[in-house]
């Protein structure tokens, strides 16, 4: 099994202190903070000296005596107060990469185990297109579906649509104010309901804002609307039929929107999925003392006494009954908990609801509903436009999804166009590509740095084919594919790194493991995107530096192109976790 060289540098380590009688847990190495002294350095003779009451650099020196008998090392040198700088031999690092290379997963470790992780991500709302808003919890989502999965969990990718709550009945006087002689408002005994829904997807897309519109302006109107989200969720046939025929409208082109970010969804359920679990549930808290009654609503206290800021108590169901996101939240969990396996899940929902999960979380261990279940929330800032607002249209209103991925595309067509690239391509393939790389840029600068930062959508920035883009590492991939197809007459053989370039861009795919793990741990893809951004870097001044193909001695020319194939697979690994496709030229 494949051991990453920081796993094993740790454990040359911890032999060292325990014989020096130092602290295990600071027996650690990390990346060099000078990498012209060392590739690796240990700061443990730091922490270790104010529990010793002994000078650090001492304690540096006795473990850098026994460290400099372990052929690993070329030097181990002190610096500072008590620094101790490792610098890998070339040996060392060569059964390093024959690890590496011989490993199908390319030393991903198997973390989850079979354990099942439910990942709810999407999030849309029925009746209405996805916006710019919905972006980032599908891309993060995917990632880290993508992620957890390389991580040996079983995966379950839940839409989690907003399908039963007021939008349907505003959605419903809305119809009734304009076609009042529907048959869906004069349910007959026997009489079969329209097998057509009584919109186009576009009027319904149209029809949604304005009848939010007139609800805020109009208080009967939102009277009514909330008297036909509660008749809906009483089962009011013609409500019902009425609903299933606008669900199904909109979620077909939703569906089209995921297929086109290459979203993968085992399951499309939504709130209404647990609509006849909820009042039983509400029964069963209300019984057990887990929620009570307040001024007429049912809520759950979750305040802790070690809380720092104000926690409300969760609202479960208003005065008229309707029931809540908090509810049907709870409901499905109770449902989740049921699948075989369950140890996770995972809410990849904007950063801005917080408090709703906290709130949740807590009102779900009170009850008892999913023991044992680790629930997690990945929260995430806003896509903005270049003013650093929430990304709008032109007009000023919320961007749907598809005319912001349709602008990339534009400018990416616009891009290949002006650089030359696609040269030789049919119109069809240019097309292709265009996509393949302005969609790989959005996702691409979506996942880049801390999920929980907004970040502003510049499409000419993020096609650009240098810098921290998406294209800049298609096409670090797509130029190695080239590479090493013109090598097919070539042996590429064990890694041998003996120049600067070679070792840097080495040390760089031994990690990858590592970051993969770091990042399903932190529930942070940003940390990958930066990883693969750093190989394409190394690569980009090892190609430049190191003939290849072109080597005239055999050796080095079966080591470097031994490097290329890892690091090829390294790249292409880390971009696949991402969601980026490879295009196959550019």
């Amino acid at each position: 099994m494949f051991q990453s060289p920081a796993s094993r540098i740790d454990a040359k380590l911890a032999v060292v202190f325990d014989s020096l009688g130092l602290p295990a847990h600071l027996a650690r190495a990390q990346p060099s903070d000078r990498p012209e002294l060392g590739d690796l350095q240990c700061n443990g003779a730091l922490a270790a000296a104010r529990d010793l009451r002994r000078a650090p650099r001492l304690i540096a020196e006795d473990i850098a005596a026994l460290l400099r008998e372990d052929p690993a090392f070329t030097t181990v040198e002190v610096a500072g107060p008590g620094f101790v700088n490792l610098r890998l031999s070339t040996a060392f690092l060569a059964a390093c990469a024959a690890g590496l290379v011989d490993d199908e997963d390319l030393g991903i470790a198997d973390e989850g185990r079979g354990r099942l992780v439910i990942l709810d991500f999407g999030g849309p709302n029925v009746a209405k297109p996805l916006h710019v808003g919905h972006l980032r919890s599908l891309v993060l989502g995917e990632s880290l579906r993508r992620i957890h999965a390389a991580l040996g969990w079983r995966t379950h990718a839940d839409a989690h649509l907003g399908d039963w709550g007021l939008q349907m009945g505003m959605l419903s006087a809305a119809i009734r104010h304009r076609s009042p002689e529907l048959a869906y408002f004069h349910p007959a005994a026997g009489q079969p309901y329209p097998a057509n829904p009584p919109v186009t997807l576009q009027a319904l897309e149209r029809l949604y804002p304005e009848a939010a519109a007139a609800c805020r302006a109009d208080p009967e109107r939102m009277a009514e609307a909330r008297a036909d989200t509660a008749a809906l969720q009483a089962g009011d046939p013609g409500l019902l039929a009425l609903w299933g025929a606008l669900r199904a409208l909109s979620l077909e082109a939703q569906v089209a929107d995921f297929r086109e970010l290459g979203i993968v969804f085992d399951a499309l359920d939504g709130e209404s999925d647990v609509r006849d679990a909820i009042a039983p549930l509400v029964e069963r808290l209300l019984a057990s003392g887990v929620a009570r009654q307040s001024d007429g609503a049912l809520v759950v206290d979750v305040a802790d006494p070690g809380d720092t800021h104000d926690v409300p108590p969760l609202l479960l169901a208003k005065s008229d009954g309707a029931a809540l996101y908090a509810t049907t939240d709870l409901a499905t969990l109770e449902a989740r908990a049921a699948m075989a396996g369950l140890a996770r899940v995972v809410y990849v929902v904007d950063q801005r609801q917080a408090l709703h999960f906290a709130q949740v979380f807590r009102a779900a261990e009170k009850a008892g509903l999913a023991p044992g279940v680790e629930l997690l929330h990945a929260g995430f800032g806003t896509v903005n436009g270049r003013d650093g607002k929430p990304f709008k249209t032109r007009d000023g209103g919320v961007a749907k999804l598809t005319d912001l991925l349709d602008e990339a595309v534009e400018r990416a067509a616009v891009r290949i166009g002006e650089s030359g690239y696609g040269a030789g391509l049919e119109d069809g393939g240019r097309a292709a590509l265009a996509r393949q790389v302005g969609i790989g840029a959005v996702k691409f600068a979506d996942l880049s740095g801390d999920r929980l930062s907004g970040y502003v959508f510049d499409a000419d920035r993020l096609v650009a084919f240098e810098g921290r883009t998406g294209p800049y590492l298609q096409y670090a991939c797509v130029r190695l594919r080239s590479l090493l197809d013109k090598a097919v007459a070539s042996t590429s053989g064990p890694v041998l790194p003996v120049f600067d370039e070679e070792r840097d861009l080495l040390l760089s795919c031994l990690d990858f493991a590592d970051t993969v793990s770091e990042a399903g741990r932190e529930l942070q893809p940003g940390i990958l995107a930066e990883y693969a951004f750093g190989v394409a870097q190394r690569f980009s001044r090892f190609y430049a530096a190191c003939a290849v193909v072109g080597e005239p001695d055999a050796s080095i020319r079966a080591s470097r192109l031994g490097l290329c194939v890892l690091t090829r697979r390294v790249l292409e690994r880390s971009l696949d976790l991402l969601g980026l496709d490879v295009p196959q030229r550019m």
